[in-house]
């Protein structure tokens, strides 16, 4: 099951004292589930537990010192971009408010309100669901740059807020996060895989399949685009309907735009992607194996972008757009702030300024490989990001 290339870094000892006791609580899990844990309460714990989790423990996870890197720490351009998107929608809906889920180092929050602010275009307010108490202490220094007027916009939630929202949602890459299942195709037998002791750490075993998964795997299969190989791994997000459900619960009138990696689901479940797309993250080199260090590294599957699509139809929200990030920033301006930057900036600035977009838009860095789905309700006037290219027929 894992195809891990090269040795990864040991982590220091009191990370690795972390893991240990993280991985205490996981063969306990075991135990309890009868030998077989299933791998979405795995990742959700190694991710989420309380005080030990990826997300929950104090360690560093972004930018050059962490596991990865996202598109706001690559380029302001990315969220000064957004920012555009944001006014246009808020100059619609005659203002509203934004609310972010889980804004990492808050920087991507803090350029957006700084351009939305130099636009004469802030939100009434702009808050974040955010559950991890490490990431918001993180994210309350990133905002300390911004002026007090501005900052005194943000609070933190929780939990969705309990009053109905009328502005715009903003999810970079957060559904890739949501955990999964496993599941393995074995002539017309579907098993799920999950987490056991071998007595030597933890492996992976078969069990019998939920009863969800299993539908859900023989959708997979009936859906395929050829006929999918024996022994073929793929995932499945069992938490996404209801999470876009909730989004849906909350969001009155406006705009949800969801930015992430991941695929339609013809391609998502393409029999040449025959070991599924759950991908790790530990000192910015990527991996395969979940269970190595479990509470230290990055864990996420793509996103099945149909799946996505037709659970916010379903929950009453409507698809707005849907294409790459290349396709998004272009359309929603970022060629208009590079024109503008020129103006202020030397040669050397400039350079330095084209390549961070490049980054963003081409095929080889962030630009095809992140898409950006976008949700509405009681909205109906054309986004600027999708304007170049609408691919919602891919869906």
């Amino acid at each position: 099951m894992t195809r891990r290339a090269e040795p990864l870094p040991a982590p220091d000892p009191t990370a690795a004292e972390y893991s240990r006791r993280l991985q205490a609580r996981i063969h306990a899990a075991v135990q309890a589930a009868g030998g077989a844990l299933p791998f979405d309460r795995y990742m959700e714990m190694a991710l989420y537990e309380p005080g030990l989790g990826y997300y929950s423990a104090g360690q560093r996870r972004f930018g050059a010192g962490g596991d990865f890197t996202t598109a706001p720490l690559t380029s302001s351009l990315f969220s000064r971009t957004l920012a555009l998107q944001c006014a246009e929608v808020l100059g619609t809906l005659g203002g509203g408010e934004i609310l972010e889920f889980g804004a990492g180092t808050g920087r991507m929050a803090a350029d957006l309100l700084a351009e939305l602010d130099a636009r004469n275009a802030l939100p009434q307010r702009y808050r974040i669901v955010e559950v991890s108490a490490a990431l918001r202490q993180e994210q309350a220094q990133t905002f300390a740059e911004l002026p007090p007027e501005v900052a005194g916009r943000i609070d933190w939630l929780d939990a969705l807020p309990g009053t109905p929202v009328r502005g715009l949602i903003l999810a970079n890459e957060v559904m890739d996060a949501l955990p999964v299942k496993r599941f393995q195709l074995d002539g017309e037998a579907i098993r799920e895989l999950a987490v056991t002791d071998t007595g030597n750490g933890l492996g992976w075993t078969l069990s019998p399949p939920a009863a969800g998964l299993e539908r859900a795997a023989e959708g997979i299969r009936a859906g395929a685009v050829e006929s999918l190989p024996a022994g073929y791994v793929s995932e499945w997000c069992p938490g996404l309907p209801g999470w876009l459900g909730a989004l849906a619960d909350v969001l009155e009138a406006g705009v949800a735009l969801l930015v992430d990696y991941g695929y339609p689901r013809r391609e998502y479940y393409h029999p040449q992607r025959s070991m599924g797309t759950l991908i790790c993250h530990y000192r910015h080199r990527a991996h395969d194996d979940p269970l190595w260090w479990p509470g230290l590294q990055d864990i996420t599957a793509f996103v099945d972008f149909t799946a996505a699509a037709d659970a916010a139809a379903a929950a009453g929200l409507d698809v707005l757009g849907f294409n790459t990030q290349a396709h998004f920033l272009m359309g929603a301006g970022m060629p208009r702030l590079l024109e503008e930057a020129a103006e202020e900036r030397d040669e050397s600035a400039m350079a330095a300024l084209n390549q961070q977009a490049k980054t963003l838009v081409m095929p080889q860095g962030m630009g095809e490989r992140f898409k950006v789905l976008g949700l509405g309700r009681a909205y109906g006037h054309p986004l600027s990001g999708f304007a170049l290219i609408d691919q919602r027929h891919t869906l």
